[in-house]
């Protein structure tokens, strides 16, 4: 693997010649890119001479920005397979990149953290109330991205670099290590810590970072809690994403299928991975969808599970996709018919992939009359009623086992937003709204409602 090292630089005169030697010393491929944030003190003189030798290159900011602006610079002109922040002063040891490298290079990571405060490195003794600053703004940080963090604040952050690739920084200055963390978190990346040394510098050696700092950086912990940057904002991706964290509804609709499920499962349309998590515990379970990100997504979810197979699959185009006839005895498809134009073709192909006795479950919108922008914007062709789905799985070749509707109280919601206000995705209240009535939806089961804004079908082939 390819390392580039972004090195932000501010009036580091009296170590950055120091700190290049050290990294370079690292044996590994590797580019250095040096972004200086408008130093005054004689440090860009010194890198107009570095520029362009072993492996270093220099950007030169109009003016000084901050540690922020200048590490978004470095990302932005990175090319190798990780990426790890280095600061231009002496505190951390280049030699430890090795350290850092392994968990990816195994496999294991997306992200690695290096941290001051797990052992196993030396550390220089320095200031008390610094110590207690970080550990709190690491507490925090942890309390709203629900990780798990020794050091949240340290520099060391190794990546691989589509993780920095879709990445937008806004932070100026130190608030970068929150800002990172809030981001990596949200959006499900694999990160791992491993100890190291640390090397402190004082004030009068050229310490800047401050307790203005750090009030700006729990600032900064809170503003991403609310505000997160998902690298996309599309209306299906919003509704997916609010969808996901119900931490009742979701169950829910696993239990309403977990009686069809059998061992050897093909999840059509797997997304963000809301119901994959529950299908994980199955003898054999290829998880699927169109979208390469979510793709890329499950990918790095699954890594480590060697009866979960990740894969690109067109709902549209199954049967062309080398996945051989009655290869399973369960197919999944939870809101993802809708958004094929031919289903009738869709249900064939997935009748063709079950084994006789095989079931294909659906969880599939119900009623047209609530058909509206939400179902638009996230390229939804329709939606069923009882008869229509039974007569569709009917004459793709099933028995139709079961077919009934559920979700009633979600009706006038969905009515309001997505037929009378015309909103383009599901607003977050509301589904948190409908996660909090999921225990009514239970008793609705067993009044077995004769309408409702969700059906469950199952077929039986």
């Amino acid at each position: 693997m390819k390392l580039s090292v972004v090195m932000p630089a501010y009036n580091e005169r009296k170590t950055i010649r120091e700190i290049v030697q050290r990294v370079l010393a690292v044996p590994i491929e590797k580019e250095i890119v040096i972004v200086d944030d408008g130093s005054t003190d004689g440090t860009r003189d010194i890198l107009r001479e570095l520029d362009g030798k072993d492996g270093v290159r220099v950007v030169f900011q109009p003016h000084n920005q901050g540690k922020g602006a200048a590490v978004s610079t470095g990302f932005r002109h990175a090319t190798g397979d990780v990426v790890i922040v280095q600061d231009a002063d002496l505190e951390y040891d280049p030699m430890e990149y090795m350290k850092l490298l392994a968990p990816i290079e195994q496999g294991h990571a997306d992200v690695v953290y290096g941290s001051r405060f797990l052992g196993g490195g030396a550390r220089r003794v320095l200031y008390f109330w610094h110590t207690v600053g970080n550990r709190f703004l690491t507490l925090a940080s942890n309390m709203f991205t629900n990780l798990n963090l020794t050091d949240m604040e340290t520099c060391y952050k190794m990546f691989r670099r589509e993780v920095v690739a879709s990445m937008t920084i806004e932070s100026q200055r130190f608030g970068i290590e929150p800002e990172i963390t809030a981001k990596v978190a949200r959006r499900g990346y694999r990160i791992y810590e491993v100890p190291i040394s640390y090397y402190g510098r004082t004030y009068e050696e050229g310490k800047k970072i401050g307790w203005k700092d750090a009030f700006s950086a729990l600032w900064t912990i809170i503003r991403f809690r609310f505000s997160p940057d998902i690298g996309r904002e599309d209306e299906g991706f919003t509704t997916l994403r609010r969808i996901e964290v119900l931490k009742r509804y979701t169950p829910f609709l696993w239990d309403l299928m977990r009686p069809w499920v059998g061992q050897r499962v093909l999840e059509v349309g797997s997304g963000t991975g809301a119901m994959t998590r529950y299908l994980i515990s199955r003898e054999r379970v290829v998880a699927t969808d169109l979208d390469p990100q979510y793709v890329e997504l499950l990918g790095r979810m699954y890594a480590d599970k060697p009866n979960v197979e990740v894969r690109a699959l067109d709902l549209a185009k199954i049967g062309d996709d080398g996945l051989k006839p009655q290869s399973f005895d369960t197919v999944v498809c939870s809101n993802v018919l809708e958004h094929v134009e031919d289903d009738g073709a869709a249900l064939r192909a997935m009748r063709d992939l079950c084994v006789p006795g095989g079931h294909v479950i659906l969880i599939i919108p119900a009623f047209q009359a609530l058909y509206g922008a939400i179902d638009e914007a996230i390229g939804h062709y329709r939606r069923y009623t009882k008869p229509e789905i039974a007569a569709k799985l009917a004459a793709a070749g099933m028995d139709v086992e079961h077919v009934s509707y559920f979700n009633s109280f979600g009706m006038f919601g969905w009515w309001l937003n997505a037929v009378v206000l015309r909103r383009r995705s599901v607003p977050g209240f509301q589904a948190r709204v409908n996660d909090r009535l999921t225990p009514l939806l239970r008793i609705e089961r067993k009044l077995k409602p004769p309408v409702g804004m969700s059906l469950l079908a199952v077929g039986r082939v």
